[in-house]
């Protein structure tokens, strides 16, 4: 008789434990799809909300259609604005550059900075060319300088300069507008 007591207080014991499992697990699921819905509405807030002070392209192209001293600022500003374009380099550049007190392995990834259609097409169509001036700006670096950010930039710089000297000598303006390291390596 006492075994039976025992057994009933035991049992007794396990549904009430099973009893607030089940609510444990019940109140994580609700707290997690709480957590799950506010997470999608801020997300839906954060891509859906517009900046309404950015100039959009239909305002550019009605100011360049009326020709109001207004719209000659509008489009000189356009020329400058205009459609940001990256083209990459196919491969990195990879080269040994001398140092003070050994030499270094750099690979370097490089994407140029053009505006407007017509300026993509030609930076493409001169891949091999623009990739010789930069092969030609890296090889003159020293290890020592390209440890710095200074000097990285100083190489940027160059660069920049180099390839606007050449696709001006061959296609009558600058076309690329930046170089870009989106990759700097060394070993």
């Amino acid at each position: 008789m006492a075994d039976d007591k025992d057994k009933a207080d035991g049992n007794e014991a396990e549904l009430e434990l099973d009893g607030s499992g089940k609510k444990k697990k019940m109140l994580i699921i609700i707290i997690a799809a709480v957590v799950l819905l506010a997470a999608a509405g801020g997300g839906y807030f954060f891509f859906m909300s517009g900046d309404d002070d950015a100039v959009t392209q239909a305002q550019l192209d009605s100011a360049l259609d009326s020709e109001s001293p207004k719209a000659e600022g509008v489009a000189k500003e356009g020329a400058q604005i205009g459609t940001a374009l990256y083209v990459p380099m196919p491969r990195p550049f990879r080269f040994n550059v001398p140092g003070a007190a050994r030499d270094r392995f750099v690979e370097i990834r490089v994407q140029l900075l053009v505006r407007g259609g017509d300026n993509e097409e030609n930076a493409k169509m001169h891949v091999p060319l623009i990739e010789s001036t930069l092969l030609g700006v890296f090889s003159q670096a020293n290890a020592d300088d390209l440890s710095t950010s200074a000097g990285k930039e100083s190489l940027k710089q160059q660069s920049l300069a180099a390839v606007q000297k050449v696709m001006t000598d061959v296609e009558g303006n600058k076309t690329i507008e930046k170089v870009l390291f989106t990759g700097f390596v060394m070993q």
